[in-house]
C-alpha cells in the first residue's frame, strides 16, 4: 500500500492543529462545557427574551447574562463570604463542650442522646492519659481544619469558575443559533440521520438532567430555609445555600439539618432540636422523592450511583462546577450508550436520563 506524502503531511498538520487547540482550551474546558450545559438548559428563556426584544441578539444575551449573574454568581459569592463566619460559629458552638475538667466534659457527653453513654465512658477511659487525649483531639482537629479550608477553597474557586462560565455563556447566547446550525451540519455529515437524532437526544438529556438536579436542589434549599427560619437557627440563608449544593449527595442535606439540630440541642433548645430532626427527615430529605419525579417525569431515571459518582468525580476533575457538570456528562454518556444498544428504537423526544 503506497502512501501519498502530501496526504500524510496534511493529516499530520491537522493532527498537530487539533492537539494545539486542545492544549490551549484545556484550562477552560470545564467552563466551556458547563457554559454550554447552562445555555442549552436555559435556551427557551433566552428565545422568549430574544423575541420580546425584537431579535436583538446582543441585548438579549446581555440580559440573560445578567440573570445568570443574579441566579448563579451572587449566591455563590454570598456563600463564599459566609463560610468563614460559619466556621467561627461552629468553633464557638463546639468549644464549650471541651472546657472544664474531665468530669464536666464527661457529664456533657453523657447528656447527648443515643451515643452519650458510650462517648462518656470512652472519655472517662482516656481522660486520665494526657497523651491519648492529645491524639484524640489531633485526630479530630486536623481533618476538620483541612475540610474547612478545602470547602472555602472550593467555593472560592467556584466563584472564579462561574464568572468565566457566565462570560462564555454571553457569546453562546449571542451566537447560539449559528453554533447550533454548525453542530447540526457536522452531525449530519458525520452520522447522517443518526447523527442528527443523537444530537437531539443529547440536548434533551442535558436539559432533563439539569432541570431535575437543579430543580430538586432548589426545592430542598427553600424548604430547608423555611425550617431553619422557624427554628431560629442563625445563618439560615447560608445553611440553605449549603443544602442546595450538597443536595446531589444522598447524605448531604442530613449533614446540614443534623448540624443545625445539634446546635439547637447544645443551646438548650431541645424541643426545637427535635423539631429540626423531624422536619429534616420528613420534609427536607423527602423533597427528593416528590419533586424530582415531577421535574423529570418524561425522562428515564438516572441511577443514584451515577449521580453520586458524577458529583464526586466532577468535583475532583472540574472543581466546584463539577457538582453539576459531572452528573450531566455521565447522564449523557449513559443515555447515548443505551441508545447505541437499542438502535432500532426511535427518538421520542423524552428519552433522557
Amino acid at each position: 500500500m503506497t502512501h501519498n506524502p502530501k496526504q500524510l503531511t496534511q493529516i499530520s498538520l491537522v493532527t498537530l492543529l487539533i492537539l494545539g487547540c486542545l492544549l490551549v482550551l484545556y484550562p477552560f474546558l470545564a467552563a466551556v462545557l458547563f457554559a454550554a450545559v447552562v445555555c442549552i438548559t436555559t435556551w427557551p428563556v433566552y428565545a422568549r427574551l430574544h423575541r420580546f426584544l425584537g431579535g436583538r441578539d446582543t441585548l438579549a444575551a446581555g440580559l440573560m447574562t445578567l440573570l445568570l449573574i443574579m441566579g448563579m454568581l451572587v449566591p455563590t459569592l454570598l456563600l463564599a463570604m459566609g463560610l468563614p463566619d460559619a466556621v467561627h460559629l461552629l468553633i464557638g458552638a463546639v468549644s464549650p463542650w471541651f472546657r472544664g475538667d474531665a468530669a464536666e466534659i464527661s457529664a456533657r457527653l453523657a447528656d447527648l442522646p443515643y451515643l452519650g453513654a458510650q462517648l462518656s465512658g470512652y472519655w472517662q477511659q482516656i481522660s486520665g492519659n494526657r497523651e491519648e487525649v492529645q491524639k484524640l483531639l489531633q485526630a479530630i482537629y486536623e481533618p476538620t481544619r483541612h475540610a474547612a479550608f478545602a470547602a472555602i477553597a472550593l467555593v472560592g474557586n467556584g466563584t472564579l469558575q462561574l464568572t468565566l462560565v457566565i462570560f462564555i455563556g454571553f457569546f453562546f447566547y449571542r451566537d447560539g443559533t449559528a453554533l447550533a446550525r454548525l453542530l447540526q451540519d457536522a452531525a449530519a455529515r458525520l452520522g447522517g440521520a443518526l447523527g442528527g437524532e443523537l444530537l437531539l437526544l443529547s440536548r434533551g438529556t442535558v436539559t432533563g438532567v439539569m432541570i431535575g438536579i437543579v430543580g430538586t436542589a432548589l426545592a430542598q434549599a427553600l424548604v430547608a430555609l423555611i425550617g431553619f427560619a422557624i427554628a431560629g437557627v442563625p445563618g439560615a440563608i447560608l445553611l440553605a445555600m449549603a443544602t442546595f449544593f450538597l443536595s446531589m449527595i444522598p447524605i448531604g442535606p442530613p449533614l446540614i439539618w443534623g448540624g443545625a439540630a445539634f446546635w439547637l440541642y447544645s443551646q438548650g433548645e431541645t424541643g426545637w432540636a427535635i423539631f429540626m430532626v423531624i422536619y429534616g427527615l420528613l420534609v427536607i430529605s423527602s423533597v427528593d422523592n416528590f419533586v424530582k419525579p415531577v421535574l423529570i417525569s418524561r425522562t428515564a431515571s438516572l441511577p443514584i450511583l451515577l449521580i453520586a459518582l458524577g458529583v464526586f468525580g466532577g468535583i475532583l476533575a472540574f472543581g466546584f462546577i463539577g457538582i453539576f457538570l459531572g452528573p450531566t456528562l455521565l447522564a449523557l454518556a449513559h443515555t447515548l450508550f443505551l441508545r447505541w444498544l437499542r438502535p432500532q428504537e426511535l427518538l421520542t423526544g423524552g428519552n433522557t436520563a
